[in-house]
């Protein structure tokens, strides 16, 4: 899984070709969750409460990329680093 973003040592990937709807992975500290890219939540999985927040945030901030990152991974292309939340 390609990494796009690293922050607060929450790592962010997102899936060639993944399942619908939208989203992307975010893990931490042994913790997994699947993020909804367009409604902000979580789909699957859990995050400490304080990385919970801060990946919420980050994806309200960035939705537009993360969008269209997605439509890179759906055409099997180079996906595009995002800042991270700093």
């Amino acid at each position: 899984m390609p990494e796009i973003s690293l922050f607060y040592g929450i790592r962010i990937t997102m899936n060639w070709n993944d399942h619908n709807p939208p989203h992307f992975h975010a893990e931490y500290a042994g913790h997994k969750a699947l993020v909804d890219i367009q409604e902000s939540v979580i789909i699957k999985g859990n995050l400490p409460s304080r990385q919970l927040k801060i990946v919420l945030a980050w994806c309200e901030i960035h939705k537009d990329e993360l969008m269209q990152n997605w439509e890179l991974a759906r055409d099997e292309k180079p996906l595009n680093r995002i800042n991270p939340l700093i």
